[in-house]
């Protein structure tokens, strides 16, 4: 997850130029991933490539790997403030003429470069590319389709929840926890489900014997600093018609819950270790709500 900070000392990136336009038809493509790892897919970079790049639903802006950067000499751009989940770091920046992923065109895309040592990807596709468009993961198949925003019908076996734009993410917004309300998002770019303080404390709440169950879990950012989290197991969730139990999340002190604004709130950040329990996550980011088509996970 990558964001930026919004202010006169950080320049926000320049937005890509969609071509042509966000009617463009619906684009299908193969997806790579490990179980409970990155989703990558294949993008096409001022003509070369295929290149290997995470989708990642929580973060604010694409970004190049320092590799890609050097390997195709990309033009130099301003120096960035970058908002990882860790903190916050000045980045430099490329030029990228044309970004290509399936049929989607993205021009003069400015992409901050991070390290990436830790992951085998050149790059990470943001939500800034999508335009108000609708992403489809297809875990079953190994699947990711991008089309035009749309309602979603609701079928046996789907759950459509409602969710709210803030800071650039969506964030379901009926949750809760053994009915005590909490934010939820969607971020494809954590191997992890992770929460903030006030979710654990609410947790610790309804059960006081959790932190007897704690147990300790190394992570690193994609910008390649490392930290340390503390894992808990949840009491049943609720996603809108959905419910959830023994979910497994991970809690440390990441600035990032700050930025956005939800650090009093209790909130998760829905990794792939969950989402990849469906066989399709559609995120529909210009009519703000999430599909869930249940596969292993429990329905209400």
């Amino acid at each position: 997850m990558i964001a930026f900070a919004q202010d006169q000392a950080a320049p926000a990136p320049a937005a890509p130029v969609v071509e042509p336009d966000a009617d463009e038809a619906p684009t299908q493509i193969k997806i790579t991933r490990e179980l409970f790892d990155q989703v990558t897919a294949p993008v096409m970079i001022n003509g070369q490539g295929p290149f290997r790049f995470m989708v990642d639903t929580g973060a604010n802006v694409s970004c190049v790997s320092q590799r890609l950067a050097q390997s195709q000499q990309l033009p130099a751009g301003r120096e960035l403030q970058v908002n990882t989940i860790v903190g916050r770091r000045a980045r430099p920046s490329v030029l990228i003429d044309r970004l290509e992923l399936g049929t989607r065109v993205r021009r003069r895309v400015e992409a901050p470069v991070l390290p990436m040592g830790a992951f085998d990807i050149d790059g990470v596709l943001g939500i800034d590319w999508l335009k108000g468009q609708r992403l489809v993961f297809g875990f079953a198949g190994n699947t990711l389709e991008i089309t035009k925003s749309r309602a979603e019908g609701t079928t046996k076996g789907s759950v459509v929840v409602p969710a709210r734009r803030k800071s650039g993410q969506l964030t379901i917004v009926d949750a809760d926890i053994s009915g005590r309300k909490i934010s939820a998002m969607i971020d494809t770019g954590s191997q992890f489900s992770l929460g903030n303080g006030a979710l654990r404390t609410l947790i610790e709440r309804i059960d006081p014997t959790a932190r007897q169950r704690v147990s300790k879990v190394g992570l690193i950012s994609i910008a390649g600093e490392s930290f340390t989290g503390e894992q808990l197991y949840l009491p049943f969730m609720r996603l809108g018609g959905l419910t959830l139990g023994n979910v497994p999340v991970v809690f440390s002190d990441m600035p990032i819950f700050k930025l956005w604004d939800l650090h009093d709130t209790p909130t998760i950040m829905l990794g792939i270790d969950l989402l990849t329990q469906f066989t399709t996550v559609a995120v529909d980011f210009g009519r703000s709500a999430v599909r869930f088509d249940i596969a292993t996970a429990a329905s209400a």
